[in-house]
Order: structure tokens, then C-alpha cells, then sequence
């Protein structure tokens, strides 16, 4: 059983329907210890039966058989295991990978077998010992001689310890020099027992083998031998191959990527442009949404549910009406009822106590157009409520909340208009307050009261805020006789999580059937206000996003363009055994390769950016309005690897899909 055998080989290549025929019936049969040289002339079929023998060519007729085992050439799975594991090639251009060094020229084989990378990287610089290469291996293939690039090819056919060696034409760009060297070191291949076999139209290189057949117009015309083939170690073992690690093909396309470095930074740096702008955009929602948060927390706790009585009217069934208004400003803490609102009596109050995750519950009164006369100056407040733990501390900017018989006015609409620059001296002052209200039987009353200014507040985002203690409001009303149940509530749940709960508990609450409440709170108007900006935020990242658009189009023709200029180093891999995926694996790493720079160039960017403008705009809101938060940070390298893996699909797929036979005679 011979090692290698070919049966009635036959192939042809079409032009329309009419065929032209290369080889005719070709049998032949190879030993190991051989070194074979198949002489003819161009266009005698040499090449064609070199790439059949060597399982690139999967089209044509006859059987290839291993050992007696016949090569089904139809799968393709099976053809890259062979080439992978038992061939090695040997080319007349030489075919090395140019961004790659020598050493990494020869490691490519090696990558497909099972040793570990100090044994691999060993094997390697043995390899280039053996062929005169020491001092050459960090250098690239372009600064090496014919001589010197060849002795390279011949360390990579031999890395992968395969038992075949095919050389098509290997000493036909070479000096007799170097071709004295290169087929002393063929026979010493085939010394150690392996099968070369070497195509060429030289009678000087067939003569330096063991066996010459000769082919012309795809016939074997003769079969001759010149000597005895060597013998075999049947002993030695070979390296076992394994197909190609998933990381390798990302290493390869980092130093490509390394190698085409200036072309590829005005891509990275026109895709990151895109990213920095979708993170900054991001970044300054975020700060916008801390800033409202802070400012709205600052003045009125969030922690608070404002309750009043349920009314059913019909601008309330139409989604408006006078009492969604006063719920918003009763939120706010200025609540602005007016008298026809229905009161809480004691037993509600304490139905409301026992709501789950209820802390206390502050009544409020409050009454509209309160006129605020210091000296003989009149102010005029919108509304006059009562204090609750619905206002913040921090709203009081001078003095403190109100006493007995003490009120706190407000900044703006008060104390600064009754002096600009001195308002602060208002603490301390009397103020004589008084409102109109109807009492039980409709009738107008005046209630006037003198007060003392207790503080002075900051108008929160509802608006104004007067406010008297509960005690002094309802000592107010009872001088003439008037109803001291209040007409809101104001609830403090224990936690802000549980905001929305207690709100719907209570709005849940029903007397005889009806809905008894209506609550709200400064939390849901929060969350409402955030829902705004970030739709803004979106909005606006995906006007930035548009770039990466540009981007996207940007990598994809830079894939079909290195897709077109490897076409040739797309041939070697195929060649050394690799598959259609890996090849894919090899292009998409490339394009994720450029989408993670891009990423990490735009979050430094981003940072360095959003410090700029935050020590510009702190100084304006004595905030940093730009919050550039992880989840942007990983969003944005998701974002750029979906574009760079959207945009390597095609040119990844075009590259898997080459012949190798045609991307090897590609220039």
C-alpha cells in the first residue's frame, strides 16, 4: 500500500458549455522518502495536479488516497484537516505574509498544532537555525533577499511537521546559489523521510531528486527513478495538529492592524468622534438629572405624599381640572385650595396613619391671596399654608420656620421687594396678615392677624412659599369661627421606595364604595421629570449617532479594501490548513479590534472633555453637569462593537468565500 496514490485523475475547465481538458487520467503513486520531481512544460497540468495532491483543488475526477484511505475531496472540513496535518507548501513567489515577521511566518503553522507557545516559538527559531536564519527573524519578509524569503518558506512548510512537502517551482526566482541551497535542503527533508514533491520545468532541479515524472498536455509521458528513495523512521512521531484557537486570528489582525497603523487611526479617530459625542450627550443627561434631583430635593422632600379629598368632576374626567392643579402644588408644599375643597375629618386622618409605610401625617390649611402689610406696604402671596415636612430646611435662607404666631415669607415676591439689598433684615419685623374666606353659611370674612417674620424662604419649584405653623393658622380661623379641618395632608412615608406604594394604597382607599383620595407626590413628578430628559438625552445621542453611521461605512470599506489586498495572504492561510471561519474570525477581529480602540479613545476623550466643561459650568451652577457614569462607559463599547461586528459581516463573508487557488495568483 503506497502512501500516497492517485487513480485516473481526470480535469477540465469550462468556458461556457465547451470544456478544456488539463489532466487525463492521471495514476500515480508516492512514498515517503522521496523526493519527486514532476517535469513538464507550462500548460502541461503540473500546477493543476500539484493543487489536487495538495487538496485545494476539490474539482475534478479520480480519487486521491492516504495511506489507502480514499480523501473525500467534496468535504471541505475534511480537504482543510488534510492540508492542515500532512501538507506543507513551498512556492516559487514564496508567499509570506508581509505585516507578519519571520518568526511569526513560521509560527502560523505552528499556531495549528498541540504545542504550547514555548515549545511552538522553540520549534520555530530551530526551523530558522536549520535554514540559515538566525539573525533574521525579527525582520519582515520586504527586507529580506529572494534567497533569505524562501529559506523562510521552507521553515513554514516544515513547522507543522507535516509528512508531505509540495515546492511548485521553488528555485525559479532564485540565483544557482541559492538554488543549490534550497534543493540541498529539499533532500535533506526528504532524508528525514517525508515525501517531497517538487514541480518545475528545470532538468537541473529534477535531476537533484530520487524520481522524475514527466507530464505534458496532462499525460504522464514517463516515470523514471534515479536513485533509491530514503528510509523511514516508521517510529517517529509527528506533532499532533489541532485546528486554529479561536484568539489567533485576533492576534493576527492586531498586527496587521499594527502594521497598517497610519490608515487605520482616521478611522478609529472618526469612529470614536461619533462614540464621545453619544457618551457626552449621555453624560450631560445624567448631570441634568442629578442637577434637577438635588435642586427639587433641596427644597421639598421627596419622601412626602400629599393628600387631598377625591372629586369627581367633569374636567376632572377629561384629565384636567382646579384639583390636579392643587395636588401638583400641594406637592410642591404651596398648596393652593380654595374653600369649596372638602375637608379630612380626625377619623380619616387616621385611616391614613394606618397605611403601610406611613410615618406621620401633618394636616394642612391654607388659604389664596393672602395680603402680607409691613409698614405701610402691602405684598401680596399667592397662597398662605401651613409648614409641613413637605418643605425642606434648607429652603429657609435667613432666620428659621415658623413659631407661634410667626411666619415665614418669601424671598422674592416679599422680602426682596421690600429691600433689594437689605431683605434679610425683614427677620424680625411684623407683618400684619390677612385673607378673605367664606364661613359655613357663605358669608365673606376677613381674617387679619399680626405675625412676626420668623425666616425668610427660597420659592421652591411649586412656586412662593408663605407659610405659619398648623397651630398659628388654625388659631387664625378659629377667632372668626371658621372650620379648622384641614383641606390637605401631607404624608411622610418611612423611605422614598416606597413613595409609589403608599401612593397607590391611599388613592386605593374607598368609603362606601368610592375613592376616598387623591395622592401625590414629588417623587412621581421626578420620575416624570427624568422621563423628559431622558428622551431628550436619547434624542440627542442619536443625532450624535448619525456619525457613527459614517463610521460603520467607513470600517466597511476599509474591510473590502484589505479584503482585496490580502487576497493573496487569504490563499497562504487556506493553504496552511486553515478553515472558511477562520478566516471570518480573522476579518471580524479586525473590524472589533478597531471598534474597542474606538471606544477607549472615545471614553478618554469623553472624560478629558466633560472635566473641561464641568470646571466652566460648576462655576455656573456650582454643579458638574457633565456625569459620565460606567453603564455609559460599557454602552459605548457595546455600541462600537455591534457597528464594527455589523460592519465586518459582509467583507468577512466575502473573504471566507475566495478560492484559495484564485486568492493565491492573486498580485
Amino acid at each position: 500500500m503506497s502512501y500516497l496514490e492517485l487513480k485516473d485523475i481526470h480535469k477540465a475547465y469550462y468556458l461556457g458549455k465547451q470544456a478544456f481538458p488539463v489532466l487525463n487520467g492521471i495514476n500515480l503513486t508516492f512514498e515517503r522518502g522521496e523526493f519527486v520531481a514532476i517535469l513538464g512544460e507550462s500548460g502541461g497540468g503540473k500546477s493543476t495536479l500539484m493543487n489536487i495532491i495538495g487538496g485545494l483543488d476539490r474539482q475534478f475526477e479520480g480519487q486521491v488516497l492516504l495511506q489507502g484511505t480514499a480523501l473525500d475531496h467534496h468535504q471541505e472540513k475534511q480537504m482543510d484537516q488534510y492540508r492542515r496535518e500532512t501538507i506543507g507548501y513551498i512556492y516559487q513567489s514564496y508567499n509570506l505574509i508581509n505585516h507578519l515577521s519571520v518568526l511569526d511566518n513560521v509560527l502560523i503553522s505552528l499556531d495549528m498544532t498541540k504545542l504550547n507557545r514555548a515549545a511552538r516559538e522553540q520549534r520555530a527559531k530551530e526551523l530558522l537555525a536549520k535554514v540559515g536564519l538566525t539573525d533574521q527573524i525579527k525582520k519582515y519578509p520586504n527586507q529580506l533577499s529572494g534567497g533569505q524569503k524562501q529559506r523562510v518558506a521552507i521553515a513554514r512548510a516544515l513547522a507543522s511537521d507535516p509528512q508531505i512537502i509540495i515546492a511548485d517551482e521553488p528555485t525559479g526566482a532564485l540565483d544557482s546559489e541559492n538554488t543549490a541551497d534550497v534543493l540541498k535542503l529539499l533532500d535533506q527533508i526528504a532524508e528525514e523521510g517525508r515525501l517531497v514533491i517538487c514541480v518545475t520545468h528545470s532538468e537541473d532541479v529534477a535531476n537533484a531528486g530520487t524520481r522524475i515524472v514527466r507530464l505534458a498536455d496532462g499525460q504522464i509521458t514517463s516515470d523514471d527513478r534515479i536513485k533509491a528513495a530514503y528510509p523511514v523512521d516508521e517510529n517517529r512521531q509527528q506533532i499532533p495538529a489541532r485546528k486554529l484557537p479561536w484568539y489567533v486570528p485576533m492576534s493576527t489582525a492586531f498586527k496587521h492592524l499594527r502594521y497598517t497603523w497610519t490608515w487605520n487611526l482616521i478611522i478609529i479617530i472618526g469612529t470614536a468622534i461619533g462614540l464621545f459625542a453619544v457618551m457626552l450627550f449621555n453624560g450631560l443627561g445624567n448631570g441634568l438629572k442629578g442637577y434637577i434631583n438635588q435642586e427639587i430635593n433641596d427644597m421639598v422632600n421627596p419622601r412626602v405624599v400629599t393628600v387631598s379629598r377625591y372629586q369627581k368632576t367633569s374636567q376632572n374626567q377629561r384629565g384636567g381640572g382646579a384639583q390636579a392643579n392643587n395636588q401638583q402644588a400641594a406637592a410642591m408644599g404651596v398648596s393652593s385650595t380654595t374653600t369649596s375643597q372638602p375637608t379630612f375629618s380626625s377619623t380619616q386622618l387616621a385611616q391614613l396613619k394606618k397605611v403601610k409605610h406611613v410615618q406621620t401625617v401633618q394636616p394642612i390649611i391654607s388659604a389664596s391671596n393672602a395680603t402680607l402689610s409691613i409698614g405701610s406696604k402691602d405684598y401680596t402671596a399667592s397662597t398662605l399654608t401651613t409648614w409641613t415636612a413637605s418643605n425642606r430646611k434648607s429652603i429657609i435662607k435667613a432666620g428659621h420656620t415658623a413659631g407661634k404666631n410667626e411666619i415665614v415669607v418669601d424671598k422674592d415676591t416679599v422680602a426682596k421687594k421690600w429691600s433689594s439689598k437689605n431683605w434679610k433684615d425683614l427677620v424680625g419685623k411684623k407683618v400684619t396678615v390677612s385673607f378673605q374666606t367664606t364661613n359655613a353659611s357663605g358669608k365673606s370674612v376677613t381674617v387679619k392677624q399680626q405675625l412676626t417674620v420668623a425666616g425668610i424662604t427660597e420659592s421652591t419649584t411649586g412656586g412662593a412659599v408663605n407659610a405659619v405653623s398648623y397651630a398659628t393658622m388654625k388659631a387664625m380661623r378659629s377667632s372668626k369661627d371658621l372650620s379648622t379641618k384641614p383641606t390637605s395632608v401631607a404624608v411622610k412615608v418611612d423611605s422614598r421606595n416606597h413613595n409609589d406604594a403608599v401612593t397607590k394604597q391611599i388613592n386605593k382607599l374607598k368609603t362606601d364604595g368610592k375613592r376616598t383620595y387623591r395622592a401625590t407626590s414629588i417623587a412621581s413628578m421626578l420620575d416624570t421629570v427624568n422621563t423628559y430628559v431622558n428622551l431628550a438625552t436619547t434624542i440627542l445621542a442619536a443625532i450624535a449617532g448619525i456619525s457613527l453611521l459614517v463610521s460603520a461605512l467607513m470600517i466597511i470599506v476599509t474591510m473590502f479594501m484589505s479584503v482585496s489586498a490580502r487576497k493573496k495572504e487569504i490563499g497562504i492561510l487556506r493553504a496552511l490548513g486553515e478553515s472558511r471561519g477562520d478566516i471570518r474570525r480573522l476579518f471580524t477581529s479586525e473590524s472589533l479590534i478597531i471598534g474597542v480602540i474606538s471606544a477607549l479613545l472615545a471614553t478618554g476623550i469623553a472624560y478629558g472633555v466633560g472635566a473641561a466643561l464641568n470646571k466652566v459650568l460648576y462655576q455656573i451652577a456650582s454643579y458638574n453637569m457633565i456625569e459620565i457614569h460606567l453603564g455609559n462607559v460599557v454602552s459605548t463599547f457595546i455600541i462600537a462593537l455591534v457597528i464594527a461586528l455589523l460592519a465586518a459581516i459582509l467583507p468577512a463573508w466575502r473573504a471566507a468565500r475566495l478560492n484559495p487557488i484564485d486568492a493565491l495568483a492573486a498580485d
